[in-house]
């Protein structure tokens, strides 16, 4: 770290260890500052808190009889190729199916043991015709049944998906226990922290949109909130880690605004994506515009904040190993840092976005339009706003989340201030 000592020639140690104390005021200023934002944070989720009224299931989403959707567990006994047209299609039933009046046409005929619900331990039979993305199914596969009434009031039963419970268990274990093994206690803290990340969308954000609540300040409500929780859970309740809040709170800030802007300017709808067109056919009190920008922040918040907490501990390890170093030094060491962790993450952001488009961007180049066409089009430029915005909140976080850090780490007129070679102290 020679490049700390500029004019030094040697360190002086003192005897202490980690960086010099923080000033009082210093502490009292951030303490404050987060402790203001915090309340802000409360009072915002209590304004905007999703009222207790019901939402009409939409149309796609309801069964025959207007009701929600209620699946059934199954298990694939028997599958062949063969005539279909049988009325024990869809109905559940013991023994054997009925046979197709004719011979008209063949399918895929299985039948599967419904194993949940009240028609548990009665089987019914599925046909499914031929055709792209029709499920495939094989003797043993696990799948979930659609449980409904047809209009004479007798219960059917139709594919909904393949069952992907134990094996979705199985992953989840499998990244806890490598999570808690390798980063052990600070591991655990941070899976709690994704715990209540989770809530936090699941109980405030997804039901306040719901609600027809603006989008805007449910996403900087809900995405504050999850900073709070996942940081200092994570990484424990310091000055350090305080540092790196106010960074990604500010980031996160600035974030908005971009997306604020580049949208407005852009004039992105969001329509191109099949999902929000249905949230605007059906849902239509919700702002599909609301929605992009509150994806663009949410989708901000983790990139950020691997970033700043680097640069605080970055900014806060080089201030308790080099004692004379300068602010000014530490800063730039910390930005050195900084830099090679921006490109790095710069292409994770983009190949991230540009890995979730692949479909998109294969369809365009069967299509044969041109590349000034597909780069234009609102599918294709949301993913290149989003990846812009979160890179310019990206690069912008770090010198704003280094020379918070620095500020803490190195209290002033310490920079450098020595007196005497041998027993001199520092300035405080």
């Amino acid at each position: 770290m020679t490049e700390l000592r500029n004019g030094h020639g040697h360190g002086h140690g003192h005897g202490h260890s980690g960086p010099i104390p923080v000033g009082p005021v210093a502490a009292r200023v951030v303490v404050g500052l987060l402790v203001a934002i915090g309340i802000a944070v409360l009072a915002g989720a209590v304004i905007l808190w999703p009222s207790s009224r019901s939402i009409d299931i939409p149309l796609p989403f309801q069964t025959s009889g207007g009701g929600a959707v209620v699946t059934e567990a199954g298990t694939v006994t028997l599958q062949d190729i063969g005539p279909c047209g049988s009325a024990s299609a869809g109905r559940p039933f013991t023994g054997t199916p009925q046979p197709p009046p004719n011979d008209s046409y063949h399918c895929q005929r299985s039948l599967i043991d419904i194993e949940s619900g009240p028609n548990e331990g009665t089987t019914t039979l599925l046909e499914i015709g031929p055709g792209p993305g029709q499920p495939d199914l094989r003797v043993g596969d696990s799948i979930r049944l659609v449980r409904q009434t047809d209009p004479s009031g007798a219960t059917m039963y139709s594919f909904e998906d393949f069952a992907r419970g134990l094996p979705l268990l199985l992953i989840v274990a499998a990244f806890v226990i490598v999570i808690a093994a390798v980063a052990r206690w600070r591991g655990v803290r941070a899976l709690l922290g994704l715990l209540v990340a989770f809530g936090v969308l699941v109980g405030f954000m997804l039901p306040a949109l719901l609600d027809g609540q603006p989008a805007i300040p449910v996403a900087l409500v809900g995405g504050a909130a999850i900073l709070y929780a996942v940081l200092y859970l994570a990484h424990g309740v310091s000055l350090r880690t305080s540092s790196a809040l106010l960074g990604t709170l500010a980031s996160m800030l600035l974030a908005a605004l971009l997306s604020w802007v580049t949208i407005e300017m852009t004039h992105l709808t969001g329509l191109s994506e099949e999902q929000n067109t249905n949230v605007q056919t059906y849902i239509e009190h919700v702002s599909i515009t609301g929605l992009l920008f509150a994806g663009f922040i949410i989708g901000s918040l983790g990139v950020l904040n691997d970033v700043t907490i680097t640069q605080a501990s970055t900014a806060f390890e080089l201030a308790g190993i080099e004692r004379e170093a300068t602010r000014r030094q530490i800063f730039g060491s910390a930005m050195r840092v900084g830099r090679d962790h921006i490109a790095s993450t710069v292409y994770t952001l983009v190949l991230a976005y540009a890995g979730g488009a692949l479909p998109l961007l294969l369809l365009f180049s069967v299509a044969g339009r041109s590349i000034n066409d597909v780069l234009l089009g609102d599918a294709v430029a949301i993913e290149i706003v989003r990846s812009s915005v979160g890179g310019i909140a990206l690069a912008l976080s770090v010198p704003l989340t280094t020379a918070i850090a620095v500020m803490l780490a190195r209290p002033p007129r310490s920079g450098g201030a020595v007196t005497g070679r041998s027993g001199g102290r520092h300035a405080r």
